[in-house]
């Protein structure tokens, strides 16, 4: 057996056990929340009121950066690499019919890698390294958040480990370019650049 063999045979081995055997009724009715975007809508107002209010024009600058960096992972996972690598969903797999553990519509689409994964990935890491030196904490909070949306993801029965495990460092990759750039032109960490008025006696 060969290492791609060994590692698709270890995902579905661990996707059976996140999605077939580690599942109750509990989860059942909460997982599917944590990946429906509009759980966190409160949240992305929370970034833009808190981003503004602090920073002004650099904080506007941000959440045009941080909608980039989500266009940037969307476009790449969605319309460059599913189209390519045809990854058929664990809820579309007719081999995996009588095992997988579908609560959500599956819906069309390929499977590798995560969009969902891929995504938030980009935005936890794009906060997490601009605002580092600002919120105290928050690298924990924002890879907790893109790993809880990633784990939902499998639990649901609509990707494999593998998606997610690939979507997350697609996004990692992103949001590295994303917030060096952002951080070179609009760092946080420096005071606002006043004007300086002379006026002659």
């Amino acid at each position: 057996m060969g290492i791609w063999d060994t590692i698709v045979k270890w995902d579905y081995e661990i996707w059976y056990y996140m999605n077939t055997v580690w599942h109750n009724d509990v989860l059942d009715a909460i997982v599917p929340y944590l990946r429906n975007q509009w759980t966190w809508a409160p949240l992305y107002l929370f970034l833009l009121l808190f981003m503004t209010i602090n920073f002004g024009r650099r904080g506007w600058m941000w959440c045009v950066f941080f909608l980039l960096t989500f266009s940037l992972s969307d476009y790449i996972s969605a319309s460059i690499m599913k189209p390519y690598f045809h990854r058929i969903r664990p809820c579309n797999n007719p081999y995996l019919s009588q095992l997988v553990h579908n609560i959500v519509p599956c819906g069309g689409g390929y499977s590798f890698p995560s969009s969902h994964a891929a995504n938030h990935f980009s935005l936890g890491v794009f906060s997490a390294i601009t605002l580092q030196r600002h919120v105290k904490g928050v690298w924990y909070m924002a890879l907790a958040w893109a790993i809880l949306v990633s784990y939902s993801q499998v639990y649901v029965g609509v990707h494999f480990p593998l998606d997610v495990t690939c979507g997350g460092l697609l996004g990692i990759i992103i949001a590295s370019i994303t917030s060096a750039v952002f951080n070179k032109i609009y760092n946080l960490s420096q005071p606002d650049k006043k004007k300086v008025i002379i006026s002659e006696s």
